[in-house]
């Protein structure tokens, strides 16, 4: 992950830096120095970072980020054809 995808990953979710660092588990002057191009995070942190992201429905991509809902998708209806098809 990048410092410019750590910051677009964000945005998208609308996660101050706070936000990130509560979720990842991380301080907020790893995030600070790490999107400020100061330092890389060890890789237990950036790891925990990326994680906090991909729970929320980010992924990451080499051009960038793609975002994909993480709730819990609802049950097709039964196709009621193959009822018919069972029952008759």
């Amino acid at each position: 992950m990048t410092r410019e995808q750590c910051r677009a990953a964000r945005a998208w979710l609308d996660w101050p830096q706070q936000e990130l660092a509560k979720r990842a588990t991380v301080g907020l002057s790893t995030i600070r120095q790490f999107e400020n191009n100061l330092r890389v995070p060890i890789a237990n942190n950036l790891s925990a970072m990326r994680r906090a992201f991909e729970e929320a429905g980010i992924s990451f991509i080499e051009a960038g980020i793609t975002y994909c809902d993480p709730s819990p998708a609802s049950e097709p209806a039964p196709d009621t054809d193959e009822d018919e098809d069972l029952l008759g």
